[in-house]
């Protein structure tokens, strides 16, 4: 269930009070008359299944409440009311499978910033990554690939396209190519840096590293991979499940893969370094694809089975 909070002008609270009784999975109407100070207006409190959250939502931001007033939404991890049973049981679908396209545009857009705190998280996943790479530690892979944030913007991309959202594909986008720049320019000074001190050797990168050396050797299963974190990694987003994030991001190549190639590089070891960036970039393409592809499934099953309801 979700738990809706409405700050809504006093000449409009009759209509949303409308639409709410006539929506198909809400309970638990509140109506508090000149509740609300900033902005002005009434308090309207109600409880709605999942499954009928969109459609709710799209509707009251078409009245512009929005604009005029306020549109709050939170999750309820517990609901005892027989009313609640009963409005989940009305309501059309699984909540489990339905999505709320405003929450995922709303997460992504913001995990999609190329902020300071972001950099830096890409930035010290690829440094842990290159330490991984020429110890072959699959450890500290593992570690780096936990570490590294890059999936907001490739959630937000997909979400992008799937939406036709020239902006937020362009903002993330650019998180996604200014970051991974940032990162691994960074990482080749911090591998001159371990060259320098001696804890970076070429002999190192140059030896056989069978924990790790498919990071330089992409194949056909780099990419089925990749697709299939990106199914997982959208499911996760769309069902509100971000548990399951943490083995979306240690099951891609991305962050070793840059981290590899900047390692790589300042050893002049340009074999390595193309093949880095070859693993780098079906790993990105792999993930946007089937991320696109999952999110257009999900709009077309949903709204398939909300017209059949």
């Amino acid at each position: 269930m979700l738990h809706l909070r409405l700050i809504t002008p006093a000449g409009l609270t009759d209509t949303v009070v409308r639409l709410l009784e006539g929506t198909t999975g809400t309970t638990h109407l509140v109506v508090l008359p000149g509740a609300a100070r900033s902005p002005a207006g009434d308090l309207v409190l109600c409880d709605v299944a999942r499954e009928a959250g969109d459609q709710l939502l799209a509707e009251l931001r078409g009245l512009g409440l929005d604009e005029t007033g306020s549109i709050a939404v939170e999750n309820i991890d517990l609901s005892l009311s027989r009313h609640a049973d009963e409005a989940e049981e009305a309501a059309p679908g699984e909540g489990a499978d339905a999505v709320l396209w405003e929450h995922l545009t709303d997460v992504t857009h913001e995990e999609s910033t190329l902020s300071v705190t972001y950099v830096a998280f890409l930035t010290i996943a690829t440094m842990i990554a290159a330490c991984g790479v020429v110890l072959d530690n699959a450890i500290l892979i593992v570690g780096a690939m936990a570490v590294g944030p890059e999936f907001g913007p490739l959630a937000g991309l997909c979400t992008a396209l799937v939406q036709r959202a020239p902006r937020l594909a362009l903002r993330s986008l650019t998180a996604l190519l200014a970051g991974f720049a940032a990162a691994m320019l960074l990482t080749a000074a911090f591998s001159w840096g371990m060259d320098a001190a001696g804890l970076f050797t070429r002999a190192q990168l140059e030896a056989g590293r069978p924990n790790t050396n498919f990071i330089y050797r992409p194949d056909p299963f780099s990419l089925v991979v990749a697709a299939l974190a990106g199914v997982a990694g959208i499911l996760s987003l769309t069902s509100a499940k971000s548990s399951t994030l943490v083995g979306v991001a240690i099951s891609v190549t991305t962050v070793p893969a840059a981290a590899n190639a900047a390692v790589a590089f300042t050893y002049s070891e340009y074999g390595q370094a193309w093949g880095s960036t070859e693993q780098l970039l079906l790993n990105l393409l792999g993930i946007v694809l089937a991320g696109t592809l999952t999110l257009l499934a999900q709009k077309f099953f949903w709204k398939r089975q909300q017209r059949a309801t």
